[in-house]
């Protein structure tokens, strides 16, 4: 017993003891950790996000800043390009993807439908460069966006709660405040595009992160939108789907001109 005590107190106890840990650490770890990834895939990102850093200098700077921190026109209260940082790719993929941007000129709202000069492969590098700023919503993957896999009378509901007091019950777009309004949402309309605006919250749409609807629920209202863009219309003229509005105007102006020209017809018999 007395040996056995003696050994513990040997000076090169507490060396031998911190070595074995040493080694039983660099075991378990060379076992459990991943494994490293490979010199091609990983210098690829960096080199996306460096193009996508020249292509962002070259044609978005003069809005958004040489390091998309923003820039003001020079009088303190309007700002020519907010800041990008945090917006994630998504943003960048949906604005760019769309048309909207580069805005061709200045204007209350970016319109969709404008010439898209960058090529997709572009647009992703300039989406990295600008999620490498900050994180923020990533460009969703076609599942996620695959409007078979999504429940339309689910995502019916979902839209009508939540997007038809702006973009119409049948999403044929309604008009807003100072000149903006919400656009429609045809069949021409990706649907990732569909889903990045509504996690990034373009112009005056609200952000729906997964706490207001989950990913499940956002493939619901792009599974309704998609339904409702297909499916043919039962009732005839859907007349914009814009509801009383279109429908009454159609009502006067044919139904008024149908009396009037059954007066004119009368009081021409009568003479």
């Amino acid at each position: 017993m007395n040996a056995l005590a003696a050994r513990r107190r040997h000076p090169a106890a507490i060396a031998v003891l911190i070595m074995l840990g040493l080694v039983l650490t660099g075991a378990l770890y060379a076992v459990v950790a991943p494994e490293p990834a490979d010199a091609t895939s990983s210098a690829a990102p960096a080199q996306s996000v460096e193009e996508g850093r020249n292509l962002f200098r070259a044609n978005c700077s003069s809005c958004h800043g040489l390091n998309a921190e923003g820039r003001s026109t020079g009088n303190g209260d309007t700002v020519a390009g907010p800041s990008l940082a945090g917006v994630g790719a998504a943003a960048v993929d949906f604005q760019m993807g769309t048309g909207r941007m580069p805005m061709t000129q200045p204007g209350v709202q970016a319109a969709a439908g404008g010439q898209i000069k960058f090529t997709d492969e572009e647009i992703a590098s300039i989406g990295a460069y600008v999620a490498s700023l900050a994180p923020g919503p990533e460009v969703p993957s076609d599942e996620a966006v695959d409007p078979t896999l999504g429940d339309a009378a689910l995502g019916g509901e979902l839209f009508r709660v939540n997007c038809a007091m702006c973009h119409n019950f049948a999403a044929s777009g309604g008009a807003l405040t100072r000149g903006k309004y919400a656009p429609g949402i045809s069949a021409d309309v990706a649907p990732k595009h569909i889903y990045e605006a509504m996690v990034t919250g373009p112009q005056n749409m609200p952000v729906f992160n997964d706490t207001n609807l989950t990913p499940e629920s956002k493939r619901d209202v792009i599974a309704f939108l998609d339904a409702i863009n297909t499916q043919e219309s039962p009732g005839g003229m859907t007349l914009g789907s814009l509801g009383p509005v279109t429908e009454g105007l159609f009502a006067w102006v044919f139904g008024l001109g149908i009396l009037v020209a059954a007066a004119v017809w009368l009081g021409s018999k009568a003479a």
